[in-house]
Formats: structure tokens, C-alpha cells, sequence
């Protein structure tokens, strides 16, 4: 079946987003409420639904138990914002619950379970902190009901590595299985979420709490925008001001320099500019000889069952190889070791350390074709 819109090259999500908002006005096909302009479009297809907690504000899921012998309009309101505050209770993060399946609302979708949403985020953000608590996992089907125009060639190239994608599109006229090679969100990306986030959605800051006080880098979206802007303030202040020491302090992320240096300003300005400007390094491991029959959704979870998941892959199948990037030779090392005489269907599998090594801004990395963030 033909898409029954038309996507023109160079699109953008929000061009889609309007297209199909535009077409299914225009046609007169959802329910209410009406305009579905910046709305997830509501139409019958007699599937019955369960709600997360409307926009995070009072956690992340509530149950629902109508009252015994609810007519068909109790079941109706139950559904809605109004239902969840009066026949539901809060699950907390500590609730011991698994999800086999989620159904997710989406704006368009493709037949390979790309999907885009109204672009507020919470589809992605609300799978991603089922992901934090323990309540989903690989085997958690993901599921979206959409009109027949909605479906659409949506490009690879507009996904991000925190969009969610979907295994099933259930439409009024057909069930289609995406076979989607992209991994679903790993957790939360807290470098995507900022301050105003977290004041929206006060459970944001308990899960915060808890990864961080896992180990995991929890740092916020604008707390790493401010802390390269004091570095830049810092930079600019000792350039402006005379020569001679002073004690002064430079902090990254990676970097912390010492108090009271005896450094010239040359140095201290060398010093910063390279912090500023140099490029985040990866170490490559080479997996070779692998079967023609491999699927790069195989191997991802083949890496994440030896706790060998890399930042990213370069997928090669026609030369039957593959490259992974890790954040640091010693991350890469511990692969290696844990991926050694690993056996795929019956071939065994070359492991060693990338001979060729690469910068992680590098442009050849940013506009290769095959390779697929791994989160």
C-alpha cells in the first residue's frame, strides 16, 4: 500500500508532524478532541488502552481498577485525565512490576518503527524511565495505533539515539511487524534534559537521586552548557588581564587543573584552548568473519548478553565485519576480553583492537552510512 502522504527530500519532523496533522483535518478522520493539530490524533479502533500518568506531573503510572459493573461511559471517563485521578492509584519506582507490552501514541511512523510524536517527548522520555526502575526490558514489545495515513517513509536520518521506536503498527486495515534494527532507549540521557524538565516532572529528581547515586553521570543539559561557558569566561578573563601568575582553576568533565600554578599566561591560554578544542577520543574494536545470515539487531544483543555494549557500531556486513567504538582503550580492552572465542552460528568470531583509530568529532564518523548509535 502507497503512503497516503507524500514525503519530498530534505524533510523535516516537524514537516511531518504538519502533514499529517493537515491531512487527517482535512479528511476528517479522528475523533475527538478536534483539531489533532499538536495532538496525538485519537480515532476508533476498538483496542482498549491503558494511560500513564497525564504529563508525569504525580509520577509514572498509575493503575487503574474501574468500580464494580461500570457502564460503558464509566469505562470511557477511566481513560481520560479525570479517570486516572478518580479510579487509579500511583505504582512507585520501587514497585516490582514488569511491562510486556506498550502501546504509544505517535503522529507518523514507518514500516521500519521509526516513529515520531507531537515532540514534547514523553513517549521517549516515559519509556526510558520504565527502562531506569527495572520495568521493561528487550523483551517488552512496543506497539502503536495509527490511522493508514499516518504511516509514512519517514528517513533514518531524522532518529535520535533517544527516540523510541516500535515493533508493531496496528492500523484499522492491517497488523504490520517492523523487524525495527534500531535499539530502543537504554535509560535516561540526563545530558538531554534540562533544569525546566525536572521541575515539570518532580520524578525526574528521584530517579536523578538514584542513578547518581549508582555511579552514572547525571549531569543535566544546562548544567554542561554552563559549565563550558565558565571555562569560556575563565579564558577570557586571563587573556584580558595582565601577564603574571595567578591561582585560577579550569573543571570539565574530565579535566580539573591544579590551584596556584606557576604557569605563564602562554601556558595557562595553550592549556585552555586545548581543553576547549580538542576532540573526544574512542578506541575500535574489530569483530571479523561474522555469518552472512547476521542481522545487526542479532549482534546488538549478542554485545549487550557479554556486557560489551559500545557507544556506537560501523556495520560492514558485505565485507562481513564490523567496528565498535568505545568511550577509552581500557572500555575496549575489557570487550575484547569479554568477546574472545565467541562463536556465531558456528564461525568464530575475530576480536581485536582496531588497528585504525579514529577522533569521536571526526567528519568521516559523523557522516558514515552504516553506523548506528548503540544505547
Amino acid at each position: 500500500m502507497e503512503p497516503a502522504i507524500e514525503l519530498k527530500p530534505g524533510v523535516s519532523k516537524w514537516d511531518i508532524r504538519q502533514k499529517v496533522w493537515d491531512y487527517m483535518e482535512a479528511n476528517n478522520l479522528a475523533n475527538f478532541p478536534r483539531p489533532v493539530h499538536h495532538r496525538i490524533p485519537n480515532f476508533k479502533a476498538r483496542k482498549t488502552l491503558l494511560v500513564p500518568t497525564p504529563r508525569l506531573k504525580a509520577g509514572l503510572f498509575n493503575k487503574i481498577t474501574p468500580p464494580p459493573g461500570a457502564s460503558k461511559e464509566v469505562l470511557r471517563v477511566c481513560s481520560t485525565a479525570q479517570g486516572v485521578k478518580d479510579f487509579s492509584v500511583p505504582i512507585g519506582l520501587d514497585a516490582n512490576i514488569h511491562v510486556d507490552l506498550v502501546v504509544v501514541g505517535s503522529v507518523a511512523v514507518s514500516d521500519k518503527g521509526w516513529r515520531i510524536g507531537k515532540g514534547e517527548g514523553f513517549a521517549d522520555l516515559e519509556y526510558a524511565m520504565m527502562v531506569s526502575m527495572g520495568a521493561v526490558d528487550e523483551n517488552t514489545v512496543v506497539v502503536t495505533t495509527v490511522h493508514d495515513c499516518q504511516l509514512l517513509d519517514i528517513p533514518e536520518e531524522l532518529m535520535d539515539n533517544h527516540d523510541l521506536t516500535v515493533d508493531y503498527i496496528l492500523t484499522p486495515t492491517r497488523v504490520i511487524k517492523t523487524n525495527c534494527s534500531r535499539s530502543k532507549p537504554q535509560g535516561i540521557i540526563w545530558s538531554k534534559v534540562d533544569s525546566e524538565m525536572m521541575e515539570k516532572i518532580p520524578i525526574l529528581k528521584n530517579l536523578q537521586f538514584r542513578e547518581g547515586k549508582a555511579g552514572k553521570d547525571v549531569a543535566l543539559k544546562d548544567e554542561m552548557h554552563t559549565e563550558k561557558k565558565e571555562l569560556h569566561s575563565l579564558l577570557d578573563q586571563r587573556m584580558s588581564s595582565g601577564k603574571g601568575g595567578s591561582a585560577f582553576k579550569v573543571k570539565t568533565n574530565t579535566m580539573e587543573m591544579a590551584r596556584n600554578t606557576e604557569a605563564s599566561e602562554e601556558q595557562i591560554e595553550s592549556s585552555c584552548q586545548k581543553q576547549l578544542n580538542a576532540p573526544t577520543r574512542v578506541t575500535a574494536v574489530y569483530m571479523g568473519n561474522l555469518p552472512r545470515s547476521l542481522r545487526v539487531s542479532e549482534l546488538k544483543n549478542i554485545l549487550r548478553e557479554h556486557n560489551a555494549v559500545p557507544l556506537r557500531l560501523r556495520w560492514q556486513g558485505a565485507q562481513h565485519r564490523v567496528f565498535l567504538d568505545y568511550k577509552d582503550e581500557f572500555t575496549a580492552r575489557e570487550a575484547v576480553t569479554s568477546l574472545t572465542g565467541l562463536s556465531i552460528s558456528g564461525n568464530i568470531i575475530k576480536i581485536e583492537l582496531s588497528k585504525c583509530q579514529r577522533d569521536n568529532r571526526s567528519k568521516h564518523q559523523s557522516t558514515e552510512k552504516n553506523e548506528q548509535p548503540i544505547t
